[in-house]
Order: structure tokens, then C-alpha cells, then sequence
């Protein structure tokens, strides 16, 4: 608790663009978000009152962090288990707690445990030797997807397998193998579960992907039948409810003719839940620390018919500035909402997003999509 102010203190692990606007949402609640980064320059240290400075890897560094906070959660996945559990131990609240988040640290453990529970899933087994990629091959033909057990994330550690000899180098990493599956698109389902077990579940979205990595999110997902809808939350609640998670839970899907199949979980602020800051009444990150605090979780109704969230890359080098690019946008669509999250630019790095409200889709989305390039390309 804050001496001066009276108020629980949040630490965060990581100091990523999902933190410094976790950050953001702290403010309105008479907070100052602790921040666990790696280096002054990450996202979130550079706007945080009370930052620290040490690796997640750490535990030293991790219970030295969370002494004196009222609840400790994360911007990525990527805390050792045994590190949370000794935090734990220790009397920290931690969230999402160890055995939740292993689900979404590992996608083998994810897909056994999701398998248990009946929920929707593409055919996969873990690859221990080629024969499992030719009895997959066999049973549902080329391609055949591979994927990094842990780690990976914007397309990286997910290969497309056309023949035996393209998995010859992955052969010595824990990799899965699931069965291409033959999409609509892709959704996603928000929801937030505080220790308490109340949940609050946000309209579901289409996400797009572009080489791997989301470029947009359509909040609500258009011409999504208001029973497929309620199918996805009500999936995300479960499994928010049988994995145990507090804050968080993102679950991606994939919508096919079949219905619904889980792709991949994240228990933390999701891409796809950006658009949440201006299109909801309580954004996912202000959502989130209320989840981890035990706070009643606030209303999730957009505040308008349409949102879109175009996410902004980092284009090649040279040209006018990123300033001059916000000067111009602003002249040209003093509407759209801009979050840059300072990071250095490199090329396909996420450096921030815009969102653009309105009645009409077609619109907003050409609005967004304009935004986005002109701040990553200048024209």
C-alpha cells in the first residue's frame, strides 16, 4: 500500500508497450504502476514514476521487486514458473498464478489441458521424431503447420511444412504439429476474471494477420451471428474459469465452417484488445488491474458502432520524421487516436497503433488503415 496516497501498488514484470498503457490506466486510479524493466530505454520505464531495473530471470531481482506491492502481474509470458511459485510462497499475489499461466507459456501443456476440457481445437500432436509429420501429412495433407512449443510470437516460431525434408531443422527443438485448418478468419474473445471468480467479457473481434502479425482489429467482428458471438465468450469465460487465470485471458480463434477452433491464449493486455482505450467503456487495461486488485470489473459496451485499431510498423529508414507524420495525420483525420509507444523504429516492428470510431465499417476502416500507413511510410 502507497503510505502518501492510501492505494494498493500493481507491479508489473516487463517494461513493453503493454505496461507503459497499463500505466496509463494506473493514473486514473490514483496509481503509479511499479515496473519491473530491463533497460531505462524499454517502453514503459521511460513514462513510469517507480521504476526498477533487473530481468525477469531473476528471482533476487523479482522479490525485490515485489516488496512492498499489493499484487504483482505481467506484460509477457515469460517469468519461470518456478520463480512464481517462490513469490508465491513468499505471500506475493501473483496473477495469473503459475499453474494458469503455464498454458499459455507452453502450447504443448495448453493443448493437452484444452483437449481435457472439450474445447474446439485442430487436430496436433507434439513432433517427436518425423514419423509423427508423416502420420499428420497422411491424415490431413500438405501443409502441415509446426510450431515452436514456447516462445514465438508476430509469426516467429511457426513454420508452413510442405515435405519431410522442411522439418529437418526443427527435428532437436519441442516443437507441435497441428493440422492446417481451413479458416473463415480469425476472432478473438477478451475476457477478465478477478480472484473473486466475477468476469467480465468484452465484445468478440476479427483480427486480420499480415505475415504472421496482426495489422487490424474490428471491434465488433462484422456479420458475426449473435449466437457464434456468445458461443466465443462464453468459451473464453470457461476456460478463463477452469485454468484459473486472474486478469486477463485472450483467446484467439480461428472461425470455420465448422464452428469455432482455439489457436493460442495470452493472460495478459492483448493486441487485440488495444482498441478497447477509446471503443469501450473500460479499457483492457484498466480492466486488468482492476482483475488482479479484486476491484468489480467495470462495463465492457463500445462507445460507438464501429471501432477499428490498425496497428502502426516500423517502415524503412529515412523520410520525413515520425513527428512531422503525426503533425500531418492530425491536419488530415483529426479523428483518429494515435498511441505511439517509443520504441526505436525498425522495419515490421510494432511502434504503435491508431483507432478510428464511427458508424460506418467501411469507412472507419479505410480511415485506420490510411492512419496506420501514413505514420509507418509518410505518404
Amino acid at each position: 500500500m502507497d503510505g502518501r496516497t492510501g492505494l494498493p501498488v500493481v507491479g508489473m514484470v516487463g517494461g513493453g508497450q503493454l505496461a507503459r498503457m497499463t500505466h496509463q490506466a494506473a493514473i486514473a486510479l490514483g496509481q503509479s504502476l511499479r515496473v519491473l524493466a530491463e533497460s531505462a530505454d524499454d517502453s514503459a520505464a521511460l513514462v513510469a514514476a517507480d521504476v526498477r531495473l533487473g530481468s525477469h530471470l531473476d528471482l533476487a531481482a523479482l522479490r525485490e521487486f515485489a516488496d512492498g506491492c499489493d499484487a504483482v502481474t505481467f506484460d509477457h509470458e515469460h517469468v519461470p514458473g518456478d520463480h512464481i511459485r517462490a513469490l508465491a510462497a513468499d505471500g506475493v499475489k501473483i496473477y495469473p498464478p503459475a499453474d494458469a499461466l503455464i498454458f499459455a507459456q507452453d502450447k504443448g501443456r495448453m493443448r493437452e489441458r484444452l483437449s481435457s476440457l472439450g474445447a474446439p481445437m485442430p487436430d496436433w500432436r507434439r513432433m517427436t521424431g518425423l514419423s509423427d509429420l508423416s502420420e499428420m501429412s497422411e491424415k490431413h495433407g500438405w501443409p502441415i503447420v509446426a510450431k515452436a512449443a514456447r516462445g514465438g510470437y508476430d509469426g516467429r516460431g511457426v513454420w508452413m511444412i510442405n515435405s519431410l525434408d522442411d522439418a529437418s531443422s526443427l527435428l532437436d527443438r519441442d516443437i507441435i504439429l497441428e493440422e492446417r485448418v481451413p479458416l473463415r478468419r480469425e476472432l478473438a474473445a477478451l475476457v477478465a476474471r478477478s480472484p473473486f471468480g466475477q468476469v467480465a467479457a468484452y465484445p468478440v473481434v476479427e483480427t486480420v494477420q499480415r505475415d504472421g502479425i496482426c495489422v487490424e482489429v474490428i471491434a465488433p467482428a462484422p456479420d458475426l451471428a449473435e449466437a457464434r458471438a456468445l458461443e466465443a465468450q462464453q468459451l473464453a469465460i470457461d476456460l478463463a474459469t477452469s485454468l484459473g487465470v486472474v486478469g486477463l485471458l485472450a483467446v484467439e480463434l480461428f472461425e470455420t465452417d465448422a464452428g469455432l477452433v482455439v489457436n493460442e491464449l495470452a493472460m495478459r493486455p492483448h493486441n487485440s484488445g488495444h482498441w478497447t482505450i477509446e471503443g469501450a467503456r473500460t479499457s483492457q487495461f484498466e480492466q486488468h488491474l482492476r482483475a488482479v486488485l479484486d476491484y468489480p470489473m467495470g462495463e465492457t459496451t463500445l462507445t460507438a458502432p464501429v471501432v477499428v485499431m490498425a496497428n502502426v510498423l516500423g517502415g524503412a529508414p529515412g523520410g520525413i520524421s515520425i513527428d512531422e507524420r503525426v503533425h500531418h495525420l492530425f491536419a488530415e483525420d483529426p479523428g483518429a487516436r494515435v498511441h505511439l509507444y517509443g520504441k526505436q523504429v525498425r522495419p515490421g516492428r510494432k511502434i504503435g497503433h491508431v483507432t478510428v470510431l464511427g458508424d460506418d465499417l467501411s469507412s472507419v476502416r479505410a480511415r485506420a488503415a490510411r492512419a496506420a500507413r501514413w505514420l509507418q511510410e509518410g505518404e
